[in-house]
């Protein structure tokens, strides 16, 4: 009887070293201590809604595009955001008539507290800053969008954007 205890406590001993073992030799083949990134953004920091020192001509930046390119590159924005007349809002809200729509304003939206408290009206060059990373130019907003790097690109979206309205705003 004692020889059966014996080898019972034999084997669970046999058992946990071999476990120690196997767990500090795939440490070691693996080299678990190193922690790896395996993918990386660089994003630049900036304060919520504060003018970039870099100014641009916003009527040279808006003769880049053109409001059919615009359509086309909307296409990006239509899984997210409706632009029809009426359009129900989606993950995002609804952008008919956005263009000099005050941040965060749409009743049936429920817009995180950075841009409900952004207090800025939608212009050729807020739309500007905010396409371009909009995880940057409203910091803590949800939109989750990369942005728009091509100047052409973002020059038309606002072209397009401001079109689809009742009363598109005047061009600069």
């Amino acid at each position: 009887m004692v020889y059966e205890i014996q080898k019972i406590i034999t084997s669970i001993v046999i058992v946990v070293l071999v476990i120690i073992g196997i767990a500090k030799l795939s440490n070691f083949i693996f080299k678990v201590e190193e922690n790896v990134v395996a993918y990386k953004v660089e994003v630049q920091e900036r304060e919520t809604g504060s003018v970039e020192e870099e100014t641009i001509d916003i009527s040279a930046f808006l003769a880049m595009g053109t409001v059919e390119h615009g359509q086309k590159v909307f296409k990006k924005c239509a899984a997210c955001h409706s632009i029809k007349e009426g359009g129900k809002n989606k993950i995002g809200p609804a952008l008919w008539a956005v263009m000099q729509r005050k941040s965060g304003e749409l009743g049936d939206y429920k817009y995180s507290k950075s841009l409900l408290s952004y207090d800025k009206r939608w212009s050729f060059a807020e739309l500007n800053g905010f396409l371009l990373k909009p995880a940057t130019w409203i910091k803590g907003n949800k939109m989750g969008f990369a942005g728009l790097k091509k100047d052409k690109d973002r020059a038309s979206v606002i072209l397009y954007l401001n079109e689809m309205s009742s009363e598109p705003y005047p061009l600069p």
